[in-house]
C-alpha cells in the first residue's frame, strides 16, 4: 500500500506531513530525505514484512540466476 504525504511544516526537530484526506502525521525530520521542503509530495509504503521477505528473497534469487547465466 502507497500513501501519498505532503509537508505541511517543520516543528523543531519533526515534520508534519499531511495525507490526501487531511490527517496529520508527525514524523523525524531526520528520516526525511535530504533535499525536504514544505510543500514536497513523498510516496510511503506500507507493507507486512512476510511479504517484503518474499521480494528481497526473488531478488537475490534472480541475482544469482543472473551470475550463474553471465558466467
Amino acid at each position: 500500500m502507497q500513501i501519498k504525504l505532503t509537508i505541511d511544516r517543520f516543528e523543531k526537530d519533526m515534520v508534519v506531513l499531511i495525507t490526501d484526506d487531511g490527517t496529520a502525521i508527525t514524523w523525524p525530520k531526520n528520516k526525511l530525505p535530504s533535499n525536504s521542503h514544505e510543500g514536497s509530495a513523498l510516496i510511503f509504503e506500507i507493507q507486512e514484512t512476510t511479504e517484503h521477505e518474499k521480494r528481497s528473497k526473488q531478488t537475490a534469487k534472480d541475482i544469482i540466476n543472473e551470475i550463474i547465466q553471465n558466467s
